[in-house]
């Protein structure tokens, strides 16, 4: 594994609080991804917002507009995360697909690889630049623009359910399921929009809990336990 994206949401950033910031969480994350990226992977990283906004439930602010505010959300999450990364050592990075003053770089291919070339870990905030499109879309664009050997999504629960383990006890887990088998039973992995993408792109996606000891470390590093998204076509010949 040579480089690999990791998708953590903003909601699991906040730990119990639900808003904001939890330094603890933040810290431990930080500590994986070192330990991470001192094994020789190359790590890029992709925030979502919900700990600041979830403009879409909305409905007196223009999709555009609320779309915008969660842009910034992303973008705020990446240089808290970012300064955390860099207090244990780390040298990190900042991408956007806009011009953000002096905080960030503007997002180009050339741009990323130099970073990740000097060893940092490359933040990409502010989604895709675009409204409409759900950091789920902004993370699978990044990781097939930059060839990442695949995504990790850290999550709230430890994998891929057949229906949500929340609502129904009963629920089963997947140790693997094909993207394809995804979208058809429209299990919400990621939106449509991203997981078409990863189908066409043939990018391979591993879905885990984030509150489990070590569980960055261990997805990486051979002791998944969360579930395989595939994206290997089947031959029906």
């Amino acid at each position: 594994m040579r480089r690999v994206l990791l998708k953590l949401s903003g909601e699991a950033l906040a730990g119990k609080k639900h808003t904001g910031f939890d330094e603890a969480t933040v810290t431990e994350v930080a500590r994986q991804v070192k330990e991470i990226t001192e094994s020789g992977v190359q790590v890029g990283i992709v925030i979502g917002g919900g700990n600041f906004w979830r403009g879409r439930t909305s409905g007196t602010i223009d999709r555009t507009k609320a779309d915008q505010i969660g842009m910034l959300a992303t973008i705020m999450n990446c240089i808290y995360v970012s300064e955390i990364f860099r207090s244990i050592g780390m040298k990190t990075q900042i991408l956007t697909p806009f011009e953000c003053g002096a905080m960030t770089k503007l997002f180009s291919k050339d741009r990323a690889n130099k970073y990740f070339e000097k060893g940092m870990v490359v933040f990409f905030a502010g989604g895709t630049g675009h409204p409409y499109f759900s950091t789920d879309t902004g993370i699978v664009l990044r990781a097939v623009e930059m060839d990442a050997d695949g995504i990790y999504l850290a999550k709230a629960i430890d994998g891929v359910y057949d229906s949500d383990p929340k609502v129904n006890p009963s629920a089963q887990k997947y140790d693997e399921i094909s993207i394809q088998e995804v979208i058809d039973r429209k299990l919400a992995v990621v939106d449509l929009t991203a997981s078409i993408m990863c189908m066409e792109n043939k990018m391979p996606m591993f879905v885990f809990g984030l509150s489990g000891e070590n569980s960055i470390v261990k997805a990486m590093t051979g002791a998944f336990d969360g579930t395989k998204v595939t994206v290997d076509v089947p031959d029906n010949r």
